[in-house]
């Protein structure tokens, strides 16, 4: 694995999308779990790409916020495959933002939220099934 500073993320961006103010908290700061709602998105289509089908999520672990979400915010979803097992993978998630809808050459980003999510591949009624090799 190659190292990365701590200001570049790690993984593949997988969904890009805007903090709107119907997603606040009486603090004034974006729900976590909105934030966690598009974490999960974009970890499932990195996993049902993966497991060519259906995925569900069985786990998220190692859950950590960082810094709050602000409205206007664009909140950067970076997905990275940790590992495959027989029928399940674990992705590192990591969710950035670039403040105030500023494009990545024009702000600085920031590191908002981290997690560990486990996945099954399942067939069509539910149940468990093999990753594919590649």
């Amino acid at each position: 694995m190659i190292d990365t500073p701590a200001d570049t993320p790690k993984g593949e961006l997988t969904l890009r999308t805007l903090a709107m103010p119907r997603d606040v908290n009486t603090n004034g700061d974006i729900f976590g779990g909105w934030v966690l709602s598009q974490m999960d998105m974009a970890a499932g289509i990195v996993a049902s790409g993966r497991a060519q089908g259906r995925v569900a999520t069985v786990a998220i672990d190692a859950m950590q916020f960082i810094r709050p979400v602000k409205v206007g915010d664009v909140l950067c979803i970076y997905v990275d495959i940790a590992r495959i097992g027989r029928t399940s993978m674990g992705l590192q998630i990591e969710a950035w933002v670039l403040r105030n809808r500023q494009s990545a050459d024009k702000a600085a980003r920031e590191k908002v939220t981290e997690g560990l999510f486990t996945f099954v591949a399942i067939d069509e009624n539910g149940k468990p099934r093999p990753v594919p090799e590649t």
